[in-house]
């Protein structure tokens, strides 16, 4: 009667989107200028419950996209306690989080800025989850690359986890660029961790699409790996510019993020391939969303080298360009090769195919809209910061009005376009149980 243990996890995943969408959205009034709405819980509590939804998606779809490849490759260990353990974890951790928001317990950090002690049957379920992970491919022979992008994922991501927390420790406290300088370094490698955790999964569909695995084998996709493992290790150095920490560790991420020239370049001449590709696989819906994944990454990797030019990031740091960069990764790149899985390996559902089609292009002008007003609204907050005579800070967000205007109505396009496209899944899973209850 259980569904299989992929499937559990990205149905889990989809319903903690809804709730961040739904989150998201409630949040984004605020933006609007409207002060008094005591109707609504404040916005000190909203934001962290959007961030933690979200990063459940992620963290849940990720571990699901996991699991489900390897069944696919018949060589899932996923039975007794261990299995059944880490999703008990994993619910007593949303469980407690979302109870320590309700009623006002913090005193967590960014990403994690619930109570820290709800952090422990996390760490204890990735812990698990790295266990199954390796029980499950140690036979394996000759490892295609996306094997080893999930090895390294579910490592850093732990590494980099645990990172985190060493604020609760008072030398790292007490010490304010010291406890900065990890928590920057630790939020910039868990975000590497699950990105490889996620290209590993795209690059499986597309063996999988393509029937080709010489792509997932040859030397320029480990070629490839190798460069984004560098820069999961390093290209953190980029975020602590403004920290008066040693020159050399600021040059370091410098150099480190200008190699991404390197895949940026790599995406500009495949790109015309792709064009080609897509015109053979359009049709197939999990691979239209691998291909807007390709044009999202495009876009935000552009963006992310320019901000990792000191000029520029004096400019965009602490900003909205930030959290335009965090939003169009973790939609535009995340998001979409977790729905490109969750299309392939759960039903598409009953609704008609125009209307899925419809969802997903309201989803990416969305997203192109809330990307550029976040964008618009950071650089003109930006030139407000360097500027010498500048007005009240609340007068400069007055003057950044018609951007959140703008940012919150994309915001309900895509909570619209998203949440759609994630009920239409979640409906399957009755349907998906149906076999496994007759059996």
């Amino acid at each position: 009667m259980r569904l299989p243990t992929g499937e559990r996890y990205l149905y889990a995943a989809l319903a903690f989107l809804c709730l961040g969408l739904f989150f998201g959205l409630t949040a984004g009034i605020y933006y609007l200028g409207f002060d008094n709405l005591s109707w609504l819980p404040g916005f000190e509590m909203l934001r962290p419950l959007h961030v933690t939804s979200i990063m459940l998606w992620i963290l849940m779809g990720a571990t699901g996209c996991v699991y489900t490849c390897l069944s696919m490759l018949d060589n899932l260990y996923s039975r007794g306690l261990a299995a059944q353990a880490q999703g008990w974890l994993w619910a007593i951790a949303a469980a407690g989080i979302f109870w320590s928001y309700s009623k006002g317990h913090f005193g967590g950090r960014e990403y994690w800025e619930f109570n820290p002690v709800w952090a422990l049957p996390i760490a204890l379920a990735w812990l698990l989850f790295l266990y199954q992970f390796l029980r499950s491919v140690r036979n394996i022979r000759n490892w295609p690359v996306y094997l080893w992008m999930w090895t390294s994922g579910i490592f850093f991501f732990l590494f980099a986890f645990t990172e985190s927390y060493l604020w609760i420790f008072p030398y790292f406290r007490e010490h304010f660029v010291t406890d900065m300088t990890v928590q920057w370094k630790s939020n910039g490698s868990l975000v590497g961790a699950w990105n490889q955790l996620l290209y590993g999964t795209s690059f499986f569909l597309m063996e999988r699409i393509s029937k080709n695995t010489d792509a997932t084998r040859n030397r320029l996709a480990f070629a490839m790996y190798f460069l984004g493992l560098f820069n999961l290790m390093f290209n953190w150095g980029h975020h602590i510019y403004t920290l008066p920490t040693a020159a050399y560790v600021r040059y370091t991420g410098y150099l480190v993020s200008m190699t991404e020239w390197i895949i940026f370049a790599r995406i500009i001449y495949l790109w015309k391939n792709s064009l080609e590709e897509g015109q053979k696989h359009f049709h197939y819906f999990p691979y239209r969303f691998l291909m807007a994944a390709d044009v999202w990454l495009l876009l935000n990797l552009g963006q992310a080298l320019l901000m990792s030019i000191p000029a520029f990031n004096l400019y965009t740091h602490g900003t909205h360009v930030t959290v335009a960069h965090a939003m169009g990764t973790t939609i535009g790149i995340n998001s979409m090769i977790l729905f490109a899985a969750c299309y392939m390996f759960l039903d598409q559902g009953r609704m008609p195919g125009w209307f899925l089609r419809n969802m997903f292009w309201l989803a990416q002008a969305s997203l192109l809209l809330f990307w550029l007003a976040l964008n618009g609204a950071g650089i003109m907050k930006g030139l407000w910061q360097r500027d010498p005579e500048n007005t009240a800070f609340a007068v400069m967000m007055k003057q950044l009005r018609p951007f959140f205007y703008a940012f919150w109505i994309a915001g309900l396009g895509l909570a619209i376009a998203l949440g759609a496209l994630a009920i239409n899944l979640l409906r399957t899973a009755s349907t998906r149980m149906k076999p496994v209850m007759e059996k």
